[in-house]
């Protein structure tokens, strides 16, 4: 019974150390458009992913005879900026966004995004929080990566593309890291109770 299991966590542990890979392509202009296949064991797997339409609203009527359906109660909402105000939080999950990207095998990776807002002196404040991520994000290795302002109409166009290989044993280690981390929970707990 100890050898079975200890065969099974082996043969599960092999399979999760085979990279999947995206191939992906996108583009968004009024409306989202592009393919995606994921392939693992090295293209025998392959899955092909399509974006989705919009779902159909469904209108549901109710009789006079039917009970209405009772409202749901209220969710408390989490506040995302308390746990960001915390220093160790941040640097946590900036470590973990760092450790993913390193983690992941890009090869031919392009993105390109144009975003204007109609009014030249909103994109321009908008350009002055963007202008210095669009210049780090253009140094980055292994990409090609272009923020451009659009000063005079309203817009937001994405183009993007690249293969991503990733190991899911590798992304695993990761998260499981990220989740034992006190500066993540803290910052959690921080978020939920600020609501």
């Amino acid at each position: 019974m100890l050898f079975a299991t200890a065969i099974v966590l082996l043969v599960l542990l092999a399979l999760l150390a085979v990279p999947v890979t995206l191939n992906y392509e996108l583009s968004w202009r009024q409306k989202l458009h592009g393919e995606a296949r994921l392939e693992w064991l090295f293209g025998l797997a392959r899955v092909r992913l399509q974006p989705q339409g919009k779902a159909s609203a469904r209108k549901t009527k109710t009789s006079a005879g039917e009970a209405t359906p009772r409202a749901k109660p209220a969710r408390k909402k989490s506040n995302p900026l308390a746990a960001l105000r915390q220093k160790s939080f941040r640097q946590r999950t900036l470590r973990f966004g760092r450790d993913i990207w390193r983690a992941c095998r890009k090869r031919d990776l392009y993105l390109r995004i144009r975003v204007g807002l109609g009014d030249p002196a909103e994109t321009g404040q908008l350009w002055a929080l963007c202008g210095p991520l669009s210049g780090w994000l253009a140094s980055i290795e292994g990409a090609s990566i272009a923020l451009e302002p659009e000063f005079v109409d309203a817009v937001f166009e994405l183009d993007s593309s690249g293969k991503i290989s990733v190991v899911p044993l590798q992304l695993l280690y990761l998260v499981l890291g990220l989740l034992c981390s006190p500066p993540f929970w803290r910052g959690m707990q921080r978020m939920r109770g600020a609501a």
